[in-house]
């Protein structure tokens, strides 16, 4: 296989932007969505009608006191305009800083292994053997869940092109190499779609946003399956792409898509908006082409199996409404912990993620978890020891 030339692609995105993009009403130029709203228009779409999970009842863990004043942290992309969000405000409620760096899911599980960081995040669950190589006390804590969508350039398309697993399998495996052809218009009778070459778009680097899409593409797409040698090189954090040009966090792939007439990428939802960019509707095991939103992202991670470790997947759900490309952000936190100051500060954070931030979420197009799995992730926030003591109090 040929690995995709990666190219240095990377956008700005401040909180400031994309609560402005996101709760604008106003249309683009190009004619791409600003807002969720925007992109509706399906017949039967649930997006815009308040359809998210009711909050969890409080942690119940009181705030601590002699927390350090400042936490580091590092990985995910995907999550970070709302982790920007919330270590603003963390910082406001309690006065701690959150310096958190957004490096990539791959460098979040490599930074959590080597101790260089308080915390890692990641989209995709460590796997045993990068548990084994952190000590085997990292506790999975998931924070909020997002889409990954399809998104394009392509002149005259708004939001709304519909593809299936397999057609997203078929052109990431450079199968389908044009925009018109018949397995694409098949499914878009409606539009006019042009002889033109398909940019692909993919991460250059270790990512989680690429695990989930990889996770769905390898359930989804017998074609990308065997394309990439099996289920066991065809899904993960990075994989040998058949065709492409990378882009270097959600924030380079975004900003490729962009600029690279006929690209086709996927990104979290948020960015794909603050960039004006269109989205796709996908196929859903019931059948239904869904919008990617706030509502269809709840619907997918309602009744998911969840594990007792807490490392799970959401793509491919079976519910009626359910936006089959979804995923969480898991903040990965060693258990036992040496410094008390250190240990009240994730305490702290991560509680009053539970409790405040996930009120956030839906601002910045991520849905809040449900409650159950609230709960179990404030579990997992009381699992936290300092020298083999609990450090959450009632």
């Amino acid at each position: 296989m040929i690995r995709g030339k990666s190219i240095g692609v990377v956008t700005a995105l401040g909180v400031a932007l994309l609560v402005s993009a996101c709760g604008s009403t106003g249309s683009s130029t190009s004619g791409a969505p600003t807002t969720q709203a925007e992109v509706q228009g399906q017949e039967g779409s649930i997006c815009g009608h308040g359809a998210a999970g009711a909050a969890a009842a409080p942690s119940g863990i009181a705030k601590l006191d002699g927390a350090a004043g400042s936490l580091s942290g590092a990985g995910s992309t995907f999550v970070n305009p709302i982790m920007t969000l919330w270590s603003s405000d963390f910082q406001k409620a309690q006065g701690a800083q959150v310096a958190y760096q957004s490096i990539g899911s791959g460098g979040g599980v490599q930074q959590t292994i080597a101790k260089t960081v308080d915390f890692g995040a990641s989209d995709a669950p460590m796997k045993d053997d990068e548990l084994a190589r952190a000590g085997g006390d990292i506790l999975h804590v998931p924070l909020v869940f997002g889409a990954v969508v399809p998104t394009y350039n392509l002149a005259g398309q708004t939001s709304g092109l519909k593809f299936t697993g397999e057609v997203l399998g078929q052109i990431f495996a450079n199968k389908i190499t044009k925009w018109n052809d018949p397995a694409i218009t098949a499914l878009n009778p409606d539009a006019t779609l042009p002889d033109q070459a398909i940019a692909v778009v993919h991460r250059s680097d270790g990512s989680g946003t690429t695990d989930i899409w990889t996770d769905y593409l390898t359930k989804a797409s017998p074609t990308w399956t065997t394309t990439l040698g099996g289920a066991d090189k065809s899904h993960g954090k990075d994989v040998a792409w058949p065709t492409g040009i990378g882009g270097k966090g959600n924030e380079g792939v975004s900003g490729a898509v962009s600029q690279t007439p006929g690209a086709l990428g996927y990104v979290e939802l948020t960015y794909a908006l603050s960039q004006k960019l269109p989205v796709g509707w996908v196929r859903n095991k019931a059948g239904a082409f869904i919008q990617p939103c706030i509502e269809t992202v709840t619907a997918a991670a309602t009744d998911a199996a969840v594990p007792a470790d807490l490392r799970f997947s959401l793509t491919d759900g079976p519910g009626t409404n359910a936006y089959p490309i979804t995923g969480t952000t898991w903040a990965l936190v060693h258990q036992n912990q040496t410094d008390a100051g250190k240990a009240k500060a994730l305490v702290n954070f991560f509680t009053w993620i539970m409790d405040q931030g996930q009120k956030e979420a839906p601002a910045l197009n991520y849905a809040p978890l449900s409650a159950d799995l609230q709960i179990k992730a404030v579990a997992q926030i009381r699992k936290i020891q300092l020298n083999g003591q609990p450090v959450a109090r009632p």
